[in-house]
């Protein structure tokens, strides 16, 4: 068993033995959805609720379940508060795990692979394949959880929009109409459960970590410069992202900036 830890920001943000359930009954109360027993119906009646708006919004929020677009969504973090950068990094190795392992042992169809595709709005690429878990959804919730079980309670109070973020980055997955939402309930449920692993492993490190000299705080922002790469030369999901690309590119270069400040401003101040 794992000691207690006593860091001071594991003491500043504590979570509840019955918060380890959520996962767990977002997996249960999902059960008619990945066993698909409502579909295709399901999908075909959200997929046409969520047609009347633009593509470029679901596309968007699905930018939020896209690994490269989440690092520059969060790369200010690096500046403004790198404790939260390192909580969701130190959530994403058990969400690419989760995500991983379902599609490799889970040979199950895409909507656009059973479904009339004149009954279903299709934004990008027909995908026919490797549908379960969403692995859009799944990222969204582990970084989204990952941030806001590293807040204090009394700020979590004021950041659940976290976590309706990460639902909106599932609701578009079955939107563009690359999931199910059995994908979406499982994605959402394997989220959460990474974002409380990752919580574990990020309650355990030694203040110095969060320095922004720490390797934690430089593999991060290694890590937001190979996302302005891949902003700025390729298509991440979707063409209608071209813009928000490189909206993302300025924002993650701009802290990029920052950070580099910063780091050298200290060891200038230290000398």
């Amino acid at each position: 068993m794992l000691t207690p830890p006593t860091t001071p920001h594991a003491l500043a943000s504590p979570v509840a033995a019955r918060t380890w359930w959520w996962p767990l009954v977002i997996f249960v109360l999902g059960t008619p959805l990945w066993l698909q027993l409502w579909e295709p119906s399901l999908f075909i009646t959200i997929n046409q609720w969520c047609a009347p708006l633009a593509a470029e919004f679901w596309t968007g929020l699905s930018l939020l379940g896209n690994g490269w677009g989440l690092l520059a969504v969060t790369a200010p973090l690096l500046v403004l508060a790198p404790r939260l950068m390192v909580a969701w990094l130190c959530a994403a190795p058990f969400a690419v795990l989760f995500a991983r392992t379902g599609k490799f042992f889970i040979e199950s169809p895409r909507p656009a692979a059973v479904v009339d595709n004149t009954q279903m709005r299709v934004v990008g690429e027909l995908l026919h394949n490797v549908s379960m878990p969403s692995g859009h959804t799944l990222t969204a919730f582990a970084v989204a959880s990952g941030i806001y079980f590293a807040l204090t309670v009394a700020q979590r109070r004021r950041h659940w929009w976290l976590l309706v973020l990460a639902a909106g980055a599932g609701v578009s997955r079955i939107a563009v109409g690359a999931h199910w939402p059995g994908d979406v309930a499982v994605g959402a449920s394997l989220g959460l459960l990474s974002g409380l692993l990752g919580h574990q492993l990020w309650m355990r490190l030694p203040e110095r970590q969060f320095a922004p000299s720490a390797w934690w705080l430089r593999m991060a922002a290694a890590l937001v410069a190979l996302s302005v790469y891949h902003l700025l030369t390729e298509e991440l999901d979707f063409a209608e992202n071209h813009v928000a690309q490189q909206v993302l590119a300025v924002v993650a270069m701009g802290s990029l900036l920052a950070y580099a400040w910063r780091v050298l401003r200290g060891k200038f101040n230290a000398k």
